[in-house]
């Protein structure tokens, strides 16, 4: 019998090449959920604003988690009663949900993937509580790989407009979602290792927020800032990007408000948390090592 180019039968060369194949296969469908692999194990990624189970932020976190990452949760508990004068049909506060509780269920989903994590309630927006922060990294961890800047703060009575706005509501979305971030980000520069990916969250709708315009307004200055800060801290390897959400279901969205939105999309349907949490790995895979100072809308098509 003749021999192939291998030096063997054409039957063992059949057999070696259906193993080589299903080898490759297990290990494509082992590495990650999705056949893709970030690159992410051992990283050590921050998260702020990740108390709401059903939220971008805990999401994230949840990813990151999958991937093998060690992850760090931080959030700020909003102390605001149950308000049923602010309740959808179905009885439910949305802000309250999302806001109002700790991480608990989301430490509860990190056990059980048997996760490496830690867990810090603070407000971004003190200087002296951001070193704090990187302080229990530092010792923990001994080090901080990946930031996303998650954590926002918007106001939920109708005074976010040009003729109702206060001074309070101005300067604390501006302290959560401007300060915070830049407090967030000068420590990650400072704890710096030999990898850097920080990633801030903005919205669709930053240039154009109507009835939500510090709120839109705070965003558009995230978005200035991913641009400028890419360029400051290129020289270290370090990459900075920010995602633009359309209308995403964290638990906010009621079917009222779905039925008027779903129009504005495209592509017909709701971003979901999942969409944003996958576009954050990405962002903070080794793949996206050229990719800084852009401004990624993730959005069905709404608002481009």
């Amino acid at each position: 019998m003749k021999k192939s180019a291998l030096g063997v039968y054409p039957l063992a060369d059949s057999l070696f090449y259906i193993a080589l194949f299903h080898e490759n296969l297990y290990l494509c469908l082992t590495k990650s959920n999705n056949m893709i692999n970030y690159g992410l194990k051992d990283r050590v990624a921050l998260i702020t604003g990740a108390n709401n189970p059903q939220g971008i932020g805990a999401t994230t976190a949840l990813a990151f988690a999958r991937e093998g990452a060690k992850v760090v949760l931080v959030y700020k508990k909003v102390f605001r009663p149950f308000d049923s004068t602010k309740a959808d049909r179905n009885g439910v506060d949305r802000y309250y949900q999302s806001n109002a509780g700790d991480a608990g269920a989301v430490v509860e989903k990190l056990q059980a993937m048997n996760a490496d994590y830690l867990v810090l309630e603070s407000d971004i927006s003190i200087e002296t509580a951001v070193r704090e922060i990187y302080s229990a990294v530092m010792e923990r961890y001994g080090r901080i790989d990946i930031l996303v800047n998650n954590a926002a703060m918007d106001d939920e009575n109708g005074l976010d407009t040009i003729e109702q706005i206060t001074p309070s509501v101005i300067d604390d979305t501006f302290a959560v979602n401007v300060r915070g971030s830049i407090l967030m980000t000068r420590e990650m520069i400072r704890h710096r290792g030999d990898y850097g990916r920080i990633i801030n969250l903005s919205t669709d709708a930053s240039q154009i927020f109507a009835g939500q315009i510090t709120y839109g307004a705070s965003k558009a200055t995230l978005e200035a800032l991913t641009r400028s800060i890419a360029l400051e801290v290129a020289k270290y390897g370090i990459t900075v990007n920010c995602v633009a959400p359309g209308p995403t279901q964290t638990g906010w969205i009621d079917e009222d408000l779905e039925k008027a939105v779903l129009p504005l999309i495209p592509m017909g349907q709701l971003i979901q948390p999942e969409d944003i949490a996958e576009t954050i790995l990405f962002l903070a895979s080794e793949q996206a090592r050229m990719l800084t100072g852009q401004v990624i809308k993730v959005s069905g098509g709404h608002a481009l």
